[in-house]
């Protein structure tokens, strides 16, 4: 009688992952954020500091590079000094403003 092969263990599936990044959106947030942080004449770096928010990857989001999560969004509006709804409206706002664009 003869024993099978060993086999080698499966390898584990990997489910696929739904993502949430949506670029047009990120990138309107992040401009967005760049317009308010500099109509406050805050440099990038001090404005990360400030609320505790690793320098590259504030950029990140402000390139639109990286969605924040609501946290981040929320911390991000207290550092400018308006509520997150008003930083959510401006957005909002930019994407409308970007739907009305004239196509190429």
């Amino acid at each position: 009688m003869h024993s099978p092969e060993p086999q080698a263990p499966a390898q584990p599936v990997r489910a696929r992952r739904s993502t949430s990044f949506d670029p047009v959106v990120a990138t309107a947030f992040g401009h967005v954020v760049r317009v308010e942080r500099l109509d406050r004449n805050i440099p990038q770096d001090a404005f990360a500091l400030s609320i505790s928010i690793d320098r590259s990857y504030f950029g990140k989001l402000e390139r639109g590079e990286r969605q924040p999560s609501l946290a981040i969004l929320l911390r991000i509006s207290r550092g400018l000094g308006m509520s997150g709804g008003s930083l959510v409206e401006k957005v909002e706002d930019r994407l409308k403003a970007i739907e009305n664009l004239p196509s190429e």
